[in-house]
């Protein structure tokens, strides 16, 4: 019999729980609040993602812009970062993530909640990597992305040669489509697995 096609729900079930798979705190479980809109970065994901960006984790500052369970913020951090900004709107998910961040002893990291919009429409500062995986509901909505591309270029959220991670419905196609696309983001990784898409972008400097 043959088995049946995986969906989103299914690939990411795991009953609230996250396990970090690398770096100094490889093998921890948190659980996170039962919230629908939160969808982990499957393991094997971000086990490719991290691959991809090899050393350059190493001592980078990081934004998490829709942090969620915290799997790629935490999991940067595990392998190495020098500090995360976790961002999300949900306040029982910034309760989490700074709840997890003591568990883990951690003090290189700074929680904000609060929408991704507003927080880029605040004062700037660069980062190396960017973590961008929205909730597949307002992922689907394309100017959403293209907002927050827009901002994290023209703002000075990115460094010279930033990287920028995006997660996104396997549907949607590679993110360089989307309206007001940075001239100068290149497309340097992309794969699907299941339903998810996922992409990683080098910033070129001007």
């Amino acid at each position: 019999m043959k088995a049946p096609k995986k969906t989103i729900s299914t690939l990411h079930a795991g009953a609230n729980q996250l396990r970090i798979i690398g770096g100094r705190w490889r093998g921890t479980k948190l659980k996170f609040p039962n919230i629908a809109a939160i969808r982990p970065t499957p393991d094997r994901v971000r086990e490719t993602v991290f691959n991809w960006l090899q050393t350059d984790v190493l001592d980078a500052q990081c934004l998490d812009l829709f942090a969620g369970s915290g799997a790629l913020g935490l999991e940067a951090l595990s392998r190495g970062a020098r500090t995360v900004t976790l961002v999300d709107r949900e306040v029982a998910i910034g309760s989490y993530l700074r709840d997890a961040l003591q568990r883990l002893q951690c003090e290189q990291s700074i929680v904000q909640s609060m929408d991704s919009l507003e927080f880029l429409r605040g004062p700037s500062r660069p980062f190396d990597i960017v973590f961008l995986d929205p909730p597949f509901a307002a992922s689907m909505d394309t100017n959403l992305l293209s907002q927050v591309c827009t901002q994290l270029e023209s703002r000075d959220w990115l460094s010279t040669h930033a990287w920028i991670y995006i997660e996104s419905p396997a549907s949607m196609g590679s993110p360089n489509s989307i309206a007001n696309w940075p001239s100068n983001w290149a497309l340097h990784r992309s794969k699907q697995t299941g339903q998810v898409g996922y992409h990683l972008v080098r910033r070129i400097s001007k």
